[in-house]
């Protein structure tokens, strides 16, 4: 029997909030790629790290967010707890990869193909992965073309995203790349879930392990909210991420000569030795002079 499925049984609140994930996420990595290429004596793996984390985290955060809508009118759905962490660690370690691969390699064509692609697979699985820890009462089928748009959109957004981490230096810039990010991801998802069907077993009395959606989703998705919460902390009060204080900070100090490269301005005589004749200045004859 082919099962009924709602992917969203909460109405707009569940991709909304999921997007919401994604551009926070998004946003959060992006700055802390742009700290590491503001300041070069800045710790560049640690930066990087939280960046890759940020990212992930927001788009397995996307993910299982808009997987609590999802539900078959026909069988209940559980999840599997292992799967769904592993889900977790794969999309930090993927996007960990790009995000290291542009940022000591910079955004040149190899270095963002080969990222991009890493990546875009990387989320994927992250996502197909996610799907293999749903337990239900009969089968899950995937149409082969729509999950190759899926992976196709991964990719192209994944590639888009390292050129933004690398290419975009500015608060507002980041900001918009982010939205655009949030919606590819999400888009992405999406994409994905439209490839499922579902063909529910006839017995009814089958039994399956794993944990509903509000009991294993809700609570594990407070870590990484918390997590990402604490880098929007980090990135706020980070001096040079503040609104991009420091590109103009720095500039103003690129274009300021050095004290030791100032021009040399000789003194100029004050107004009462104006007149006054000088001490190399031949000295005016007197009386007693003219008598010899």
């Amino acid at each position: 029997m082919q099962g009924t499925i709602d992917g969203f049984s909460y109405g707009f609140v569940t991709p909304v909030a999921a997007y919401v994930m994604a551009c926070l996420g998004s946003a959060l990595g992006l700055r802390c790629v742009v700290r590491t290429l503001l300041n070069k004596d800045s710790w560049k793996p640690g930066w990087l790290a939280l960046g890759a984390a940020a990212i992930g985290c927001g788009i397995w955060t996307m993910h299982f967010i808009a997987m609590i809508g999802f539900q078959v009118e026909e069988t209940a759905v559980r999840y599997n707890t292992a799967l769904t962490v592993i889900s977790l660690a794969v999309a930090i370690v993927v996007v960990g990869v790009g995000v290291f691969v542009v940022g000591y390699r910079g955004a040149t064509p190899a270095a963002l193909s080969v990222a991009g692609i890493v990546t875009g697979l990387g989320v994927a699985a992250m996502h197909y992965l996610g799907m293999a820890a749903l337990h239900l009462n009969g089968t899950i089928d995937y149409d082969a073309v729509t999950v190759a748009l899926s992976v196709v959109i991964a990719i192209v957004a994944a590639t888009a995203a390292l050129w933004a981490v690398v290419s975009i230096r500015g608060f507002l810039t980041s900001l918009g790349a982010s939205l655009v990010m949030g919606v590819a991801v999400t888009g992405m998802h999406y994409t994905g879930m439209a490839a499922v069907s579902v063909h529910v077993h006839e017995s009814g009395g089958t039994t399956w392990s794993g944990d509903s959606p509000t009991s294993l989703l809700l609570p594990m998705l407070i870590g990484p909210v918390i997590f990402l919460l604490l880098a929007g902390v980090v990135v706020m009060f980070d001096p040079l991420l503040v609104l991009g204080d420091s590109e103009k900070a720095g500039k103003a100090s690129r274009q300021q000569p050095a004290p030791h490269q100032l021009p040399h301005i000789p003194k100029q005589p004050s107004a009462g030795n104006i007149g006054q004749p000088s001490s190399r200045r031949q000295r005016t004859p007197t009386r007693s002079d003219l008598r010899l």
